[in-house]
């Protein structure tokens, strides 16, 4: 017999690396009843199937708390705003970097030859609450870590800072009231929790701007709607209590609350963050309208069809939040090495102490040299690796545009082999302009003047082109009266007593006229065709021709990208002729056109099932959750906010020309990440056999351990001389 599955979202706070989302897994697939759970570490989000007559939320939460982690469930209006723990975090950061150094100055200065030694007891205040508050997060990560019989990083930095910290206090209290020159380690264990917790940091920040592609979404839903009573009265209520046949009434230039039905009224819809149509779209009675959209310049009634989570916005989000969940944690390669590293350096350690105490007889010096170990194999370079490398890589790459948000865009676009462009907005200028004017019976001007004053008061893209183009000619327009949208036919005015209308070629139908050559080559050419008719006389005067150009950079970016070895391909909600004209022009290939949302989703996952490591590059809400179930998500600044925050790269000016720059400043950093942790591994390898054979006291070895710190941030600092025209090595 099969069951019934419910979905449950729950919020777990508490996770910081790879190693923690498989111990949520874990804990949540053994609750009975749970048939499937995904857990994702960028969004801090779990999506359980369960059968709710076994189960309960409850249950599932309890299992988040088993597993050492803070569960709650997920409310789609009610998301968690991180930014006040992370100004706490640098709080934390800032007063742990003071006390350090307050620690570390004096081993600075005997550099210079300047002795300067801080007491014991201020040593270990100094050093006591970086301990127990900066260390804190690390104690309760090792102690994960122990529970679940693995070793992550964390319990390599507890056992090593507490050792330190340990023999310090232990020096300082045996030798407690006498005048002695014993070097303490306090400052090596601060050195190591401050460093790795600035990491930390680092790491946490990027991760957190994952979250707002959900946020953007949902500040697109207006809070109320107007709905008309059975008396025809306005009553303004929120979005919440609206029911189903509802009548709701949209003014001119508001958001449409709901999706629906038009029971009454003409306007145009701008349907662009949704759908990814360029041009507004004409909407009459039986029509349907989608939530989020933007009303034009006709006054609506809308019946409610879909509320809540039916709504097509709604559906957007949970496909934006499926994509999301599809992408696997990304396992740190620092954790990995971490689970083989930490046990055996343990092992070393734990030998160093035994050996020692046999061949020197000497306990205290055994304990020394053992400790000198594990603080040369504390993995403060290992930790800041990544994300120093990560900070001065999207730092840069910001300066010239490029905004670089997680470590999975990092990782993946160093192999980046097929990129697909949305069109509108992104390789085009999004702004439609005049190609041609056409009339057998008026000069050009004379037929721009009168079709400019017949479609003045209207605020249709091509109304705004052919105003700018009149503008710069400098034409005077006639008196226009009675201007209005008809419904299926396009705008009506009256001018010098004549009526006239400008519209598509649906005009032509009406009237029984057949659509003439040059019009007709022109729609195969991609281009959008608007006829001026004089209804008063019957006759058509002629039509314009209008074509959302190219960018400029556009060419030079298929182009550019082919060098590097990367395919280019183009996928749009627009018409095929314009498609066709487009990717030709840009020199594409392979493109796809009349693609809905959904369809953008299956095409990215076919390519990624061929093989393809993809980029998808767009600008609208409609590109989000192709953005997000890309390997790598690029989007236009001059686009939605939510399109930016489903990518993992923002492109911050509307320059396709960024996408090949974005894509070489991430190889850069890449590489930039595995030398740094080349570097940083050497320095262990090399330093714990001589801490081993006690050439390396815990001070030495505390200086060696932050000079190899400083290495990774000097290697990591070199990226500042990346420059968007410079491919050669840095």
């Amino acid at each position: 017999m099969e069951h019934h599955h419910d979905k449950v979202t729950l919020n777990i706070k508490g996770m910081t690396c790879g190693s923690c989302v498989g111990r949520v897994e874990r804990s949540l697939r053994k609750v009975p009843g749970v048939a499937e759970t995904v857990v994702n570490l960028s969004t801090e989000l779990a999506t359980v199937h369960f059968n709710p007559e076994v189960t309960t939320t409850d249950q599932l939460l309890d299992a988040v708390q088993k597993a050492g982690y803070e569960g709650s469930l997920y409310k789609e209006d009610l998301l968690s705003d991180d930014s006040l723990d992370l100004k706490k975090e640098k709080l934390l950061i800032f007063f742990s970097i003071i006390l350090t150094t307050f620690l570390t100055l004096p081993m600075i200065l005997s550099i210079f030859g300047l002795q300067v030694m801080l007491v014991p007891w201020v040593q270990f205040l100094l050093a006591l609450p970086i301990q127990a508050v900066v260390g804190f997060t690390f104690y309760q990560s090792a102690w994960r870590a122990l529970k679940a019989k693995s070793g992550n990083m964390e319990l390599l930095v507890v056992i090593g800072t507490t050792s330190a910290f340990g023999l310090s206090s232990y020096l300082m209290v045996k030798y407690w009231g006498v005048d002695f020159h014993e070097h303490l380690y306090f400052e090596s264990s601060a050195m190591v929790l401050t460093l790795v917790r600035l990491g930390k940091f680092f790491e946490r920040k990027a991760k957190l701007q994952t979250m707002t592609a959900i946020r953007s979404l949902q500040k697109l839903k207006p809070e109320k709607a107007r709905i008309l009573n059975e008396k025809n009265v306005e009553i303004e209520v929120s979005l919440n209590d609206l029911k189903l046949q509802d009548r709701v009434l949209v003014k001119p230039g508001e958001i449409i609350p709901v999706d629906g039905i038009i029971l009454n009224g003409v306007t145009q819809v701008d349907e662009s963050l949704i759908t990814g149509e360029s041009l507004p779209v004409f909407k009459e009675i039986n029509d349907r309208v989608i939530g989020a959209s933007i009303n034009g310049d006709g006054v609506i009634i809308v019946e409610v069809t879909a509320l809540g989570i039916e709504t097509t916005l709604s559906r957007i989000i949970r496909m934006v939040q499926d994509a999301q969940a599809v992408k696997a944690p990304i396992q740190r390669i620092v954790d990995k090495v971490s689970s083989y590293f930490v046990p055996l350096v343990l092992l070393i350690s734990i030998l160093t102490l035994i050996l020692n105490q046999y061949f020197l007889g000497d306990l205290e010096k055994a304990i020394i040299h053992a400790v000198s170990v594990l603080v040369i194999a504390c993995p403060c370079a290992l930790g800041l690796a990544t994300p120093t490398a990560t900070m001065v890589g999207t730092g840069v790459a910001a300066r010239y545009g490029i905004l670089i948000k997680d470590f999975a865009a990092l990782e993946m676009s160093h192999r980046i082999s097929c990129v697909v462009f949305d069109k509108t907005g992104t390789l085009t200028e999004g702004r439609p302009k005049i190609c041609h004017i056409e009339s057998p019976q008026m000069e050009e001007n004379q037929f721009l003047k009168l079709y400019a004053s017949a479609l003045h008061g209207s605020e249709h893209p091509i109304a705004i082109a052919v105003k700018r183009e009149v503008e710069q000619k400098s034409l005077i327009l006639f008196q226009n009266q009675k201007s209005k949208a008809i419904a299926g036919m396009g705008f009506q005015s009256e001018v010098n007593g004549i009526n006239y209308l400008v519209g598509s070629k649906k005009i032509l139908k009406e009237i029984n006229l057949p659509q003439d050559q040059i019009s007709l080559r022109k729609e195969n050419d991609g281009e959008t065709v608007s006829y001026l008719f004089d209804q008063t006389n019957g006759v058509v005067l002629g039509f314009i021709s209008f074509k959302d150009p190219l960018k400029e950079t556009s060419k030079e970016t298929i182009t550019r990208l082919k060098s590097m070895g990367i395919t280019s391909k183009m996928i749009t909600g627009d018409n095929y002729g314009s498609a066709k004209l487009i990717a030709k022009e840009a020199g594409i290939e392979e493109f796809w056109a009349e693609v809905s949302p959904q369809e953008k989703l299956s095409l990215i996952q076919n390519l990624k099932k061929k093989g393809e490591i993809v980029s998808m590059v767009g600008d609208g809400i409609n590109d989000a959750p192709a953005l997000t179930l890309a390997d790598v998500g690029m989007a236009m600044s001059t686009g939605t906010d939510v399109a930016m925050s489903s990518s993992g790269i923002t492109l911050m000016q509307g320059n396709p020309l960024l996408v090949p720059h974005a894509i070489s400043i991430s190889k850069k950093t890449y590489q930039k990440i595995k030398q740094n942790l080349f570097w940083a591994f050497i320095y262990n390898i090399a330093g714990i056999p001589l801490a081993a054979f006690g050439l390396l006291g815990p001070s030495v070895a505390g200086g060696a351990m932050a000079f190899s710190s400083i290495s990774v941030i000097s290697n990591a600092l070199l990226l500042k001389r990346w420059k968007p025209s410079r491919e050669n090595n840095i």
